[in-house]
């Protein structure tokens, strides 16, 4: 009875979002590793089921219907557009535990040029009406803003690359945040490599290694290497911009707070200001439509764990009395992902998923 009641709930959200104008679309239960391991890196392998085709290679099982959705506009979809979805998808667990492993996911998208912050506040409002009789809490962040404060940091464009690469691994973030801004020693091994590359050139010391072993080729650990030296000759970024980006990653309260809070910081890192503007801009779209902003939470690390494809604004909608639960609903902007899967096209897009099953559970009282 419980996968029938998860069904039905799905097909009615489906339909609700139906109704609103989208147009329902259909993805690939298995979808080409190749696409999702370019856009996530090795990683996606720890929370993907991956199999091989001895015709397509690499498969893995639908992790989230976001991508081949994009890849489907991008490919055919008129402007502007807004769809939806409903079918399984699949998470592998490192742990053995309560969260599933396959569920239903269904969906709402809007890609759309016209007035990125009121698209945002239209998915946000939508969901918060259809989840409304759950009381569920929401909370809310922006990852453009962290973004920003990242592009304006006064350092080397590689240090910043690599900070921006980790932003969705907090503790590697971290960990580079306090080494580039000399808040760590460097270990031994790194100083012992530095002081040979100072005194002999990176190709005599592979040669002088002995045979290769691994995948890598002496060019590529040359490059490395040479990389390594040139980064340690930077100066740290300094304890004043390592302050805000603390200050940045540490906060969290009600969305009007926040705004005041970050007028206060563009006036040390003016880098921020556009996405500072957006999110003000948002916050009157939600209003427009009804959101409460005074009592919406907003934490500007939201959305660090998600899949990596988020660089805007992004929401969670979760069962406060139930934090083993996973988030009833979640989404967010991700422009970015459309101008990488566009080959240079791209266009504005936001929107979000519904997990029917936790709806389902939670309306029955099962959860």
């Amino acid at each position: 009875m419980t996968r029938a009641a998860d069904r039905a709930e799905a097909e009615r959200l489906f339909a609700h979002f139906r109704a609103e104008g989208a147009v329902p679309v259909d993805a690939d239960i298995l979808l080409p590793a190749g696409t999702l391991l370019d856009l996530y890196g090795e990683d996606i392998r720890a929370r993907a089921y991956v199999t091989h085709d001895p015709l397509e290679g690499e498969m893995m099982l639908r992790p989230d219907f976001t991508v081949p959705v994009v890849q489907k506009h991008m490919a055919h979809g008129a402007e502007p557009a807004r769809y939806t979805y409903m079918g399984e998808v699949f998470r592998a667990q490192e742990h053995r535990g309560e969260r599933a492993r396959e569920y239903l996911q269904v969906g709402y998208e809007v890609f759309a040029r016209d007035n990125p912050p009121d698209a945002d506040a239209e998915v946000f409002a939508l969901f918060a009406n259809l989840l409304a009789p759950l009381s569920l809490k929401a909370a809310t962040g922006d990852l453009g803003i962290l973004m920003a404060a990242v592009a304006g940091l006064t350092t080397s464009e590689r240090r910043k690359a690599a900070l921006m690469r980790h932003i969705w691994r907090p503790r590697r973030f971290r960990a580079l945040l306090d080494r580039f801004g000399g808040r760590t020693p460097v270990a031994p091994t790194r100083r012992a490599l530095l002081a040979a590359l100072a005194a002999n050139p990176a190709e005599d010391l592979i040669a002088a290694a002995g045979p290769a072993i691994g995948l890598r080729e002496p060019e590529e650990i040359t490059a490395r290497a040479v990389a390594l030296a040139q980064d340690a000759e930077v100066p740290p970024i300094s304890a004043g911009e390592v302050a805000i980006l603390d200050d940045l990653l540490d906060l969290r309260g009600n969305c009007t707070g926040a705004l005041a809070h970050l007028r206060d910081i563009m006036v040390d890192m003016p880098a921020i200001t556009p996405a500072v503007d957006r999110f003000a801009a948002r916050l009157e779209a939600l209003a427009r439509r009804g959101v409460d902003v005074a009592a919406l939470d907003f934490e500007a690390s939201h959305g660090r764990t998600t899949l990596e494809y988020y660089d805007g604004f992004v929401f969670s909608f979760y069962a406060e009395a139930r934090p083993d639960l996973a988030p009833v609903a979640s989404g967010g902007r991700y422009d970015a992902l459309t101008r990488v899967l566009g080959q240079g096209r791209s266009i504005p897009a936001v929107g979000g998923v519904i997990r029917p099953g936790l709806v389902a559970q939670l309306t029955e009282g099962r959860a």
